[in-house]
């Protein structure tokens, strides 16, 4: 009987491993104005994603008298934020971008994410 239960778990455990394994993984890139980075990076963190890399950047957009005049400002100091996540999550965090940072709107941020099939070097 012990044998048996054993083996019954042994077939749940390669069985939950195979699920988790059969989720594809996305390399996701955040580019935002400094000013969210602590906000972007609190998110981040809480949907679970296992590694967080940060770069500073510059846009290049120049600002106009008219832009200025009308209020369309983009910031100029840029956060980069890239990380490695599985698609639930990659799909967690893109709605959180639009639903809680609106970045469905214009100066508020870029993400998109590219699918990982594998490595090489």
């Amino acid at each position: 009987m012990k044998n048996e239960e054993q083996q019954t778990q042994n077939n749940q455990n390669i069985n939950q491993n195979n699920q988790n394994l059969s989720h594809k993984v996305y390399y996701l890139v955040i580019i935002a104005g400094r000013k969210q980075k602590n906000a972007l990076l609190t998110m981040l963190t809480e949907a679970g994603a296992p590694l967080i890399n940060t770069l500073y950047g510059r846009g290049t957009v120049k600002t106009g008298y008219l832009m200025n005049l009308l209020g369309i400002v983009s910031e100029e100091n840029k956060v980069v934020i890239t990380s490695v996540m599985t698609d639930v999550k990659t799909d967690t965090v893109m709605n959180t971008l639009v639903e809680k940072f609106g970045f469905d709107k214009p100066n508020t941020g870029i993400a998109f994410a590219v699918p990982v099939n594998g490595l090489s070097y």
